[in-house]
Order: C-alpha cells, then sequence, then structure tokens
C-alpha cells in the first residue's frame, strides 16, 4: 500500500528547505567537473560513501578515461580495477558500460541530444538499464543532464518518518521512492518551472547535509536546523 501524504506536508517540507539553506547555506552540487563525470558518479555512489567514489574517480582521471571516449575505450577489466574502491566493481563496470551503449546507439554518442529528450521517456530507457534504479535514475537526470525531477535517498526517508510527513508504514517496509519524489514534487509546487532543477538540486543536497550531521540510523537531534519539529522517532 502506497504510503499517504499527511496534511499539510508539502508545505512542511518547503519549510524545512528554507530551515536548512539559513543554517548550511548554498551547497552548490553535485561536486564534479563534467556532466559526464556526474553520471559517473551517480554510478559509483551506489552502496558506499562519497571518499571512496573520490578515490575511484581520482583513478579514472588519471589513467585519462574519465569521458564518454575514454570509458567507451577502456578495457572492462581495467575498469573495474579502477574503480575497485567503490565497491561492487563488477557490477557498477557493466553497468557504466550499459549507460555508454545506450548513449551511442539512440543518442548518437551525444548527452546533449540526451538531455534534450522528454523527462519521463528518458527516464524510462535509464531504468530499464541494468544496475540503474529510481534514485540513480534519478540523480543522472536532475544533476548530470538537468531536468526537473527531485532526487530522494535515504536521509529524506528518514526525516520524512521522523518529522511525520507521510503517514507510517509497517516497519518492515520502507516509505516508498514515488511517495517522497510526489512530496518533493509538492513542496515545490508552487515555485517557476524553471527554477525547479536548481531548486530539487539544492534541496537533495541540503538533506545530504542535516543527513549526515544529524539523521543516521540512530536521530541526533541536538542542535539540529529542523528540531522545531515535535515528531521525532528513533
Amino acid at each position: 500500500m502506497k504510503p499517504q501524504l499527511t496534511r499539510g506536508a508539502a508545505r512542511r517540507l518547503r519549510q524545512m528547505h528554507d530551515q536548512l539553506l539559513t543554517a548550511y547555506g548554498p551547497q552548490n552540487w553535485w561536486p564534479a567537473k563534467t556532466p559526464f563525470e556526474v553520471i559517473v558518479g551517480a554510478y559509483l555512489t551506489q552502496n558506499t560513501a562519497w571518499r571512496s567514489v573520490e578515490r575511484s574517480l581520482a583513478q579514472l582521471h588519471e589513467a585519462e578515461v574519465l569521458g564518454i571516449e575514454g570509458l567507451r575505450a577502456v578495457p572492462l577489466r581495467r575498469l573495474q580495477e579502477l574503480i575497485r574502491p567503490t565497491g561492487f566493481a563488477s557490477r557498477k563496470a557493466p553497468a557504466l558500460k550499459a549507460f555508454l551503449a545506450l548513449l551511442d546507439t539512440e543518442f548518437g554518442g551525444s548527452l546533449e541530444a540526451m538531455a534534450a529528450t522528454p523527462t519521463e521517456a528518458l527516464r524510462l530507457k535509464l531504468l530499464a538499464l541494468w544496475g540503474v534504479g529510481p534514485e540513480t535514475a534519478d540523480a543522472i537526470l536532475l544533476y548530470g543532464l538537468g531536468h526537473a525531477i527531485p532526487v530522494a535517498d535515504e536521509y529524506l526517508r528518514r526525516i520524512a518518518e521522523r518529522h511525520g510527513l507521510l503517514d507510517p508504514a509497517p516497519r518492515r517496509d520502507r516509505l516508498g521512492y514515488a511517495a517522497l519524489v510526489e512530496l518533493t514534487t509538492n513542496a515545490f509546487g508552487e515555485d517557476p518551472a524553471s527554477s525547479r532543477p536548481q531548486q530539487y538540486n539544492e534541496f537533495h543536497a541540503l538533506t545530504v547535509a542535516v543527513g549526515k550531521a544529524h539523521c543516521g540510523r540512530v536521530a541526533n537531534c541536538t542542535n539540529c536546523p529542523l528540531n522545531y519539529d515535535a515528531h521525532k522517532l528513533p
């Protein structure tokens, strides 16, 4: 059963964005030099810490393969070696190669052509790729290709649960990804459409910042910018 938005949840989430922006300032995410590097990072960050991603990106850069042509040409086994610091290299390397195959066969190797594809159609293509789930697809769309689509992650799920923004789900079930995306979309629904990519970008980065500081597996609400809310769950 899909979790239901509680009354006023979207408004409260928008207020949280403002609280976090005041507390932390602009985050200027995603940390990358090119859109393609963003996409590579979106794959590598699955199930690992960002510091490990940075090590893999540095190795790709040193090997001069951190680009479309470089990753296209590098042998799969060598790619696995280069991204080994992120873990799951035997899965992530073929997944990166599958993305390149999609880029080449359907978009002539052009990220610009890919980015010009309507969001829903492109999202379905990304989700059809091996090794791509909703969060990775949306990170690629938002950060790599500039589409107005929110990214929901574990930190946002914890915030939504602990602040009662969605009706509680049974503890064996986590709040659905689609419900979190809907919540975020509604929260920024009154903002100009042209500003939403940047709004979603900034909000996701801010939830990561507060999540790392306060919303881990066990909540640490002391001095949290969101501690004005009474809904605090362990």
